[in-house]
Formats: structure tokens, C-alpha cells, sequence
């Protein structure tokens, strides 16, 4: 695809009828401006005890106002709008036409390398995610009907159209939920599974309770940690809301572009989305923010949902023993406890979080090739990886630190 094609994916840009029973089509926009908020947060979290701060127009906009997502950065917006026949809102899949596969934390470096050896072009793709962020939930919004999950499936053909219209190689539906999961493998979208650590709260009174239902090795080396990480005068801070500055930016945007440099090669996120983020949903930050004698040296960035504590962005410019551990991980638990928050989902990947509470859970994504060839070989490797996955997932529970007849908890 040309850049020219590229920029030509506005909202004047149409799929087409999609539904002969009853007519309905779908455009596409390049910015969420252009897609009323209401309508798009109501389809994102119809349960507020469920809300996920990611998938909401807000977040979404913030990061395309910064600039963290545009063609330079190799986030094309190209967002499809699923309308009825009375020209209504039915649905909307946020999407992106990817120029790499940075920033999504489904790996298929792989299938892009074998695909480009065989003399194709894997790039540019059809993305539907949230950049940047490997949090599980709904990836294609629709109005809660009897409808539904039709037009679920309208918004997978009308991708399954794009990719095909502009020659792409492929479409991808990263960290979906589960049920739409199942739902979209039976229309026929390849399936790929994964893990990630959570903790799980089933209800805990205190840290002190959660510590308890754990071996005692695993308690004694888990208090050790926590001890370790206050020592040296080391204090901690919870900044949220209003109460979060701008100065308070600036020291966290220090350690995230010391930590990601180093991480990544170069940070994802700007400067200036931060301030996005005070601005449109500082309700939903917190910030866990390590002090040393009078400044800040280190913090993470954690975003509370309906049901989840979403441990995100962390960065230090000292190096303290166990810091990460305590900043990351159990202020989040312990924060979660406090709060009645069932769940602690601390990011991608990580079993070093095994031993400090966090249990494995699995994610879920969904792709379609336009090469029958590629498609084929990643059906069979999928169908290999689903089954690793599962007993990889099996075989670690068998590490988790709680003790002998203790029943695991278990996320929902």
C-alpha cells in the first residue's frame, strides 16, 4: 500500500453493505474524533463493575493526540464504524494499519519473517488492539441487542474486506475476551493463546491475610523482599486524581524514558501524553512513587478499572534492591486488597511474579491471512502452541507459593 492509499482511509472511505436481511455498512474514520464518545464508551463498558479504562474513547484519543499513534509512528488509525440501515451507531472496531509489530506484545515476528522470505510484503497489516498496552478485553464494540453478535461478525467480515481491498497480508485481533474469542474461531479467524501472571483477590481482608495463605519459605522470602526495598530511607507515595500534577508527570516521564530506553531502544509513549492522561482520565491513574531523601527516584503508573488494579508503566533513575518487586507488584496487591479489587493484572509476560503471588492466566488473540500458504502453516503451528500453552500453564501452577491444600485463587 502507498502512502497516498494510505492517507485516503477518512471517513468518506466506505466497505459497502454488508448484510443483505438488512442493509447496513460500514465506514471507516481516521480519528476518533470523528466517532462520538458517548456512544463508543457506552458499547466499550456497557457493566461499570467491569470497566476497563483502556478501551474507552479517552484513552484511545489520547494516545492519537499526542501522537503516539499516527503514520510516522507506524499506527495508521483506520477505525471501522459498523452503521444500521437508519444510519446509526451499530458497532466499532478501533484498528490500525501497522507498518512493524512493535507495541503489541503478540509476537509474529516469525510468521512476518517467513512470509517475507517467501518473497511477500507482511507489512503494512490490519491491527485491531490497544497500542501498546497487552491488557485483555473487547476489541470490537457493539450495541448490546439482539443483534449483538452479528454485528460482531459484520465488523470481521468488513476487516477481513479492508485487508483484502488494500492488499494487506493479514488482520489481527490482539488481547480479546475470551468469549469473543470463541465466538470469532467459529466464524473462522485462527486462534492463539498465551499467558500472562494476574493476582487474584478473592477477598482478602489484609496483605497480612494474603501472606498467610502462602508456604512459609515463600512468606519469610516475600517479607524479606518488602524489607529490602524500604531500606535506605526509601519511602513510598500514592499520587492519584486531581492530586496528580504536572510536576508529578515530569518526574515519572524521567524514570518511564530511563527504563524504556533501556527496555525498548526508545520509550513508545511521549511526553505529552501524560498530560493527555491528567487531563481526560486522571480519575482512573494512580501512581506508586518511590522517595529518597526529599526526591523522587523511581514509580509505576497503574490504572484502576470496575474489577482490576492494571499495573503499567514503571521506571527508576536508582537502582535499589527489590524496588521493582514492591512498586510493581505488592503496592498493586495491597492497594487491591484495601480497595476490594478481585484482580492485579501486572503487564505482559514475567514468572518472576510466580513466587511473589501473581498466577498464570491466558490470553487470547485471533488472525486471518490472505495467503492460503501462510495461513496454513500457521494453522498447524497454532494448533501446537495451544496445547504448549496450556500445559506450560498447568505445569507452573504447580510453582505457585501458596501452600500444600491451599486452594489456588482463581480469576474469573
Amino acid at each position: 500500500m502507498t502512502q497516498q492509499d494510505s492517507d485516503s482511509a477518512t471517513d468518506t472511505e466506505s466497505v459497502g453493505a454488508c448484510d443483505s436481511e438488512k442493509a447496513v455498512a460500514v465506514r471507516i474514520v481516521d480519528n476518533l474524533r470523528q466517532i462520538d464518545a458517548t456512544i463508543f464508551d457506552r458499547y466499550a463498558n456497557p457493566d461499570p463493575a467491569r470497566f476497563n479504562p483502556f478501551v474507552t474513547h479517552a484513552f484511545l484519543e489520547a494516545l492519537e493526540a499526542s501522537g503516539c499513534v499516527s503514520a510516522e509512528t507506524g499506527w495508521l488509525p483506520h477505525h471501522l464504524v459498523l452503521e444500521d440501515a437508519d444510519g446509526a451507531v451499530a458497532g466499532i472496531m478501533p484498528a490500525y494499519l501497522k507498518s512493524h509489530s512493535q507495541g503489541e506484545f503478540v509476537f509474529d515476528y516469525g510468521w512476518a519473517d517467513a512470509y517475507e522470505r517467501a518473497g511477500g510484503d507482511y507489512y503494512p497489516k490490519l491491527q485491531v488492539s490497544v497500542p501498546f498496552t497487552p491488557v485483555p478485553g473487547p476489541r470490537i464494540l457493539v450495541r448490546q441487542d439482539e443483534g449483538a453478535e452479528k454485528y460482531e461478525r459484520l465488523l470481521a467480515a468488513a476487516a477481513v474486506e479492508v485487508a483484502k481491498r488494500h492488499g494487506l497480508s493479514s488482520f489481527h485481533i490482539t488481547f480479546v475476551d475470551e468469549a469473543a474469542w470463541r465466538r470469532l474461531g467459529a466464524f473462522g479467524l485462527l486462534q492463539r493463546t498465551d499467558q500472562q501472571f494476574h493476582f487474584c483477590n478473592p477477598g482478602y481482608a489484609s496483605f497480612e491475610e494474603f501472606l498467610d495463605t502462602l508456604a512459609s519459605r515463600k512468606r519469610k522470602a516475600l517479607r524479606k523482599e518488602r524489607a529490602k526495598a524500604l531500606g535506605e530511607g526509601i519511602e513510598i507515595e500514592h499520587v492519584s486524581g486531581s492530586d496528580i500534577t504536572e510536576a508529578h508527570w515530569d518526574e515519572f516521564y524521567r524514570f518511564y524514558v530511563d527504563t524504556g530506553s533501556r527496555k525498548w531502544g526508545h520509550p513508545y509513549l511521549n511526553r505529552e501524553f501524560f498530560s493527555e492522561l491528567g487531563q481526560r482520565m486522571a480519575d482512573t491513574c494512580l501512581l506508586v512513587l518511590a522517595k529518597r531523601d526529599g526526591r523522587y527516584i523511581a514509580g509505576a503508573l497503574n490504572f484502576i478499572g470496575g474489577d482490576c488494579l492494571y499495573g503499567r508503566y514503571w521506571g527508576a533513575i536508582e537502582n535499589h534492591p527489590c524496588l521493582h518487586f514492591e512498586i510493581c507488584y505488592y503496592q498493586a496487591i495491597e492497594y487491591a486488597i484495601t480497595h476490594g479489587l478481585p484482580r492485579v493484572e501486572a503487564g505482559a509476560q514475567g514468572e518472576h511474579k510466580l513466587a511473589r503471588g501473581y498466577v498464570p492466566e491466558t490470553t487470547y488473540s485471533l488472525h486471518w491471512f490472505a495467503d492460503r500458504r501462510l495461513w496454513d502453516a500457521v494453522e498447524r503451528f497454532l494448533k501446537v502452541e495451544r496445547h504448549h500453552v496450556e500445559r506450560t500453564k498447568s505445569a507452573l501452577r504447580d510453582f505457585a507459593p501458596f501452600k500444600k491444600g491451599q486452594e489456588e485463587p482463581k480469576g474469573d
